[in-house]
């Protein structure tokens, strides 16, 4: 089934022109609960793996934990409406006191599904996104794993990995995914107004006009940030929101180019500010707004994860060189 962004409230163009030039486009992924496989673009599906490569373990310090949530109980949780019982965490478990942890897969992304995903090293066209399911250093940091291949090569394997390497237990409920199919989408967006990222002018227009929106419509008022510029959910492309941080300029380490987003990923598809974005497929026809939107948590949180304090995770990768390593930023 396929996703449809409804129509913005208003058009940004009608009411800023100068926004003409700063139009891109973003591919909405709408992720939905289901059974992908390893050939499919997915988030929370098996990865398609040969068997004879080994499987990237985070090697880095970590947190000891003490207790955590079996993904078995998390599914059955997850099926019932429930909570899951925590777990004392294994005494012989090593990767809870340090040792070498596996990454979880986390997302697949083939380009045959999503033209407007960038190609990679050597034409690279499927992207891989891992995390590691612990904490690291008194901020409770998280270390991503990024791995970008040619997919006809990689489909040419003599065999693939059944089931990755896991740990008996995760720290947080919102530490599985949810196995998701993908229902890629394009739409126009427009950058986060704030600090440099257009002009100060026109950011100052922008701010006056929600601000007679919202003085002239209430809380229904339509927003720029919420409902003109950038989606929620996971995207791949376009502008990156900084609903968090505010904007920061983000440069590779190696060569000094400002770096290009890469895809979004987000906890939630939407929230009580975005939810103009929900598609029609999704919404009752007979309502209006938020209380329109069916579905419950397979809609509004369908891959069940989280990413900082339900921040998006941007990843970014330089354009100059695809080889050099990605920076992952939670804005």
């Amino acid at each position: 089934m396929t996703r449809t962004t409804p129509a913005r409230p208003v058009s940004v163009e009608a009411v800023f022109p100068e926004l003409a030039p700063y139009r891109a486009r973003t591919t909405r992924l709408h992720p939905r609960p289901g059974r992908p496989g390893i050939r499919d673009s997915h988030i929370g599906g098996p990865m398609l793996w040969p068997a004879d490569e080994p499987w990237p373990l985070c090697r880095e310090p970590h947190r000891r934990e003490t207790e955590g949530y079996a993904p078995e109980e998390i599914r059955g949780a997850r099926a019932a409406g429930a909570w899951p019982p925590s777990r004392p965490w294994p005494t012989e478990e090593t990767a809870a006191d340090g040792g070498p942890a596996p990454f979880m897969g986390l997302a697949q992304l083939f380009r045959r599904d999503i033209p407007g995903l960038a190609c990679g090293p050597d034409g690279a066209d499927l992207v891989q996104l891992f995390r590691c399911p612990f904490t690291h250093g008194p901020y409770m940091e998280r270390r991503y794993h990024l791995r970008r291949r040619q997919a006809a090569r990689t489909e040419r394997a003599e065999h693939f990995l059944a089931a990755p390497p896991r740990t008996p237990l995760l720290r947080w409920e919102d530490e599985l995914p949810e196995p998701c199919v993908l229902h890629p989408e394009e739409v126009d967006t427009y950058p986060w107004a704030e600090d440099d990222t257009l002009p100060p002018s026109l950011i100052a227009r922008i701010d006056a006009w929600d601000d007679a929106q919202a003085a002239e419509h209430g809380s229904d008022a339509p927003n720029y940030q919420y409902d003109l510029s950038i989606p929620p959910g996971w995207r791949v492309g376009g502008y990156p929101s900084w609903a968090s941080t505010g904007p920061m300029a983000v440069t590779c380490a190696p060569c000094g180019m400002p770096m290009e987003l890469l895809l979004t990923a987000d906890g939630c598809e939407t929230d009580g500010g975005s939810h103009s974005w929900a598609p029609r497929e999704d919404r009752d026809p007979l309502l209006k707004g938020k209380a329109s939107i069916r579905g419950g948590v397979s809609v509004t949180r369908p891959t069940r994860l989280r990413f900082g304090r339900d921040r998006d995770l941007h990843v970014f990768v330089c354009p100059k060189v695809p080889g050099h390593a990605p920076r992952w930023v939670l804005a």
